[in-house]
């Protein structure tokens, strides 16, 4: 077995040999201790079965834990620079292809028929993803039809307990709800930033997502029932009743029925929206599309 790439030493033996310089703007922060991507891995439940996307392999520190445990690698990397870097650094396995593409713009079931040689192996996602596009990596994942198991993502501390939270606490709100509502989440433990190169400002958490059977509530419209969940959580500290008749100024005319259905669900519509669970949204999108579609 190659020596490892997550150390200080060989990390900085890979930088000096390419005069790689990082590049701010594409959040790159590389791990430097071995012990916590075997955690990962151990965390994302990989086997000899599984196939593997990763997204933003960096120099290839992750990408090689990786390869050890899985199936196969398919690793997304947006810097053309390091490219060549990874050719060298992954060399010894060959069960690892790297694909030059941003993960946002690339057609992923495609990359997945082309490069697997067992496509319909079970599919998990692992990636110590750049902190300015955490969030729409995970929702375009979510709502995409790449057959996902499992997701196990590095992300910054705060939002991976927003992602991880339960109804009242600070953390949580609308990228809770709308992670929450497709995937069992858990944070796993907390990795600090002093084990990083470039070290970054906070420390960072391991989010780990399993796909549910079926969303966790029925919902008969869920672009709909996004929208009001959004609508709760734009002022925090206003109730539920005054964030959604901001949204649906129509509602003010039927403030008594409004109170009088949500009674019925048994929600009162003085509560504050980060105390609702996601199936008491998923009731009161339910009433709410009743009493518009009256007024309408």
């Amino acid at each position: 077995m190659s020596k490892d790439i997550a150390t200080p030493g060989r990390t900085a033996e890979i930088l000096k040999k390419y005069g790689f310089l990082f590049k701010k703007s594409l959040g790159q922060n590389f791990l430097i201790d071995s012990n916590i991507l075997r955690r990962i891995t151990e965390t994302a439940g990989l086997t000899k079965e599984t196939n593997v996307i990763e997204i933003g392999p960096g120099i290839g520190a992750l990408t090689e834990h990786l390869a050890r445990e899985a199936r196969e690698v398919v690793a997304f990397e947006i810097d053309q620079r390091l490219m060549p870097i990874l050719a060298d650094t992954l060399s010894p396995y060959s069960n690892v292809h790297i694909e030059h593409a941003d993960i946002l713009k690339a057609d992923v079931e495609d990359v997945i028929a082309r490069q697997f040689t067992d496509p319909k192996a079970p599919l998990k996602i692992v990636a110590n993803l750049p902190y300015y596009v955490t969030t729409p990596i995970i929702l375009n994942l979510l709502h995409s039809r790449v057959p996902v198991n499992s997701m196990t993502f590095m992300l910054q501390k705060e939002v991976a307990e927003r992602i991880s939270a339960v109804p009242g606490t600070k953390s949580y709100g609308s990228l809770t709800i709308a992670i929450q509502y497709y995937m069992e989440a858990s944070l796993a433990f907390i990795v600090p930033k002093n084990v990083f190169m470039p070290k970054p400002n906070v420390d960072s958490g391991i989010i780990h997502l399993v796909r549910r059977e079926k969303p966790l509530a029925h919902v008969q419209d869920e672009t709909f029932f996004f929208e009001v969940v959004r609508a709760a959580f734009v002022n925090r500290r206003k109730t539920l009743w005054n964030n959604l008749a901001q949204k649906y100024p129509e509602l003010k005319a039927k403030r008594q029925e409004t109170e009088e259905r949500f009674a019925r669900i048994e929600i009162d519509f003085k509560r504050r929206g980060e105390t609702l669970s996601i199936p008491e949204f998923a009731a009161v999108a339910t009433e709410l599309a009743e009493i518009l579609k009256k007024i309408a």
